[in-house]
């Protein structure tokens, strides 16, 4: 059975936006986790944009699912994650000028990097994942590093599915994940997946996770938390 981890990023968004105490991201992954998701995903962003160091702590004290900490390679972050150790690291890029992820990490051109950041992860107690184009080259680099766990990145698949033309990228996606599963590894998806393109996605034989947050938390306006989860999960399942 596919899982769902559930980033509350957004839930710290409009906290910062009034730059108070609520919503309270932390009580998110509560109501989350009681509605029956496998894991709570935040990202530290290097410019505190949304989620804070606060949250981070407490969220490591007080998920009892499985906290994924979505991490650039930035010393500064790569120190807290080694202080923290959460469950797991997702190692993802970073541009201060972008509104979310645009893309997978390029694991061919930081490969160096991406290898001394994630050892030092895997030998701290992490597990770690790379969040990664469907892209054989990358996949193999992501291998050839040892690496167990990747997140395919979706986005290009979820806008092409809302322009009614998505059968190329999902047809990659599939054809990945197979590649990477026959090569040993774990693989997980995320980005722009909602309540319309995620069906097909979690029918993808070898799928482990789907990481969601910005479908969920908008669904969440109108019908609350815990049921904008549940009915994310029955989609899944």
């Amino acid at each position: 059975m596919v899982k769902l981890g559930v980033n509350i990023d957004h839930v710290a968004t409009l906290r910062q936006a009034r730059g108070e105490f609520d919503p309270d991201p932390v009580l998110a992954a509560r109501l989350c986790e009681q509605a029956g998701c496998d894991s709570i995903v935040a990202h530290l962003r290097e410019d505190r944009r949304h989620i804070q160091d606060r949250d981070i702590v407490l969220l490591r004290k007080t998920v009892k699912t499985r906290f994924n900490l979505e991490m650039s390679l930035d010393a500064g972050i790569v120190k807290m994650a080694l202080a923290l150790v959460p469950d797991q690291a997702t190692l993802v890029p970073e541009r201060r000028q972008e509104i979310t992820t645009e893309g997978g990490l390029d694991v061919l051109r930081h490969l160096k990097r991406v290898h001394r950041v994630s050892q030092a992860l895997l030998k701290a107690g992490i597990d770690v994942s790379i969040f990664i184009a469907p892209d054989k080259k990358q996949i193999d680099a992501a291998c050839s590093l040892g690496i167990k766990t990747i997140e395919l990145h979706t986005g290009q698949y979820a806008r092409a599915f809302a322009d009614r033309s998505a059968i190329e990228e999902f047809a990659q996606i599939k054809a990945m994940t197979l590649y990477a599963r026959q090569s040993g590894m774990k693989v997980n998806a995320g980005h722009g997946l909602n309540y319309e393109n995620t069906f097909a996605i979690a029918r993808i034989k070898g799928m482990a996770e789907l990481n969601i947050g910005h479908a969920i938390m908008s669904r969440a306006v109108f019908v609350g938390l815990k049921q904008a989860v549940s009915e994310m999960i029955a989609i899944i399942n």
